[in-house]
């Protein structure tokens, strides 16, 4: 568990506690919210930037194809990780 110090004006302060949001619960939530939100606007900032780039889709074959790669390298990584934590 994190804790976390924040400077609120007094105002803010108190308009959040009445309205039930510095509860520890409540603030994860938005903290939650918050990441989530960010995550999808830089998706789709990476998805116009990929249309204005004019690259042409992948084909089904060549996602699956790139899906393999990418887990037979992670596949790999994670076996040179448990060979060192066996040294």
């Amino acid at each position: 568990m994190t804790t976390v110090t924040i400077d609120l004006p007094d105002n803010i302060a108190r308009e959040a506690r009445d309205a039930g949001l510095l509860t520890p619960e409540s603030l994860a939530q938005l903290l939650k919210d918050a990441v989530r939100c960010r995550a999808g606007r830089q998706l789709l900032d990476v998805a116009k930037r990929l249309q204005a780039a004019a690259i042409p889709p992948m084909t089904e074959d060549e996602i699956v194809a790139e899906v393999k790669a990418v887990r037979a390298e992670r596949r790999i990584r994670q076996s040179k990780a448990d060979d060192a934590g066996r040294s």
